[in-house]
């Protein structure tokens, strides 16, 4: 299954947040995406049918095996071009806008290709 960058968007933030706090509700992900509660709401059913997070009785929210390889699967796209831009000169705020429009494009293919090169000489 492919998800949609939106949903991809999602899935990191909740893999963020689990990271930083441990444990995330429905608004937490709003707040830091800056999206409203029904489009917040909306994307988590969407991410609940597709089987990549779960919300327990207390509104906390999980995210599934599947969910969570994935999620950390665009964590590192966005770390890892993230800090390739910025070893080029770009800036940090401009490097992560630019790593977060590519992490959801870029192949696997090339992006393995960008690791390979960057564990090489970085």
């Amino acid at each position: 299954m492919a998800l949609q960058e939106s949903g991809e968007m999602y899935l990191e933030t909740i893999y963020v947040l689990s990271r930083q706090s441990g444990a995330v509700r429905a608004i937490d992900v709003g707040e830091y995406m800056g999206y409203s509660k029904p489009s917040v709401s909306r994307a988590l059913g969407v991410l609940k049918d597709e089987g990549m997070v779960t919300r327990d009785e207390d509104g906390f929210l999980k995210l599934t095996k599947a969910g969570e390889k994935h999620a950390k699967s665009i964590y590192e796209r966005h770390t890892l071009l993230t800090k390739l831009f910025i070893g080029l000169g770009v800036d940090e705020k401009t490097a992560s806008e630019d790593a977060c429009r590519i992490e959801h494009y870029i192949s696997d293919k090339t992006f393995n290709a960008i690791k390979k090169h960057a564990k090489k000489y970085g």
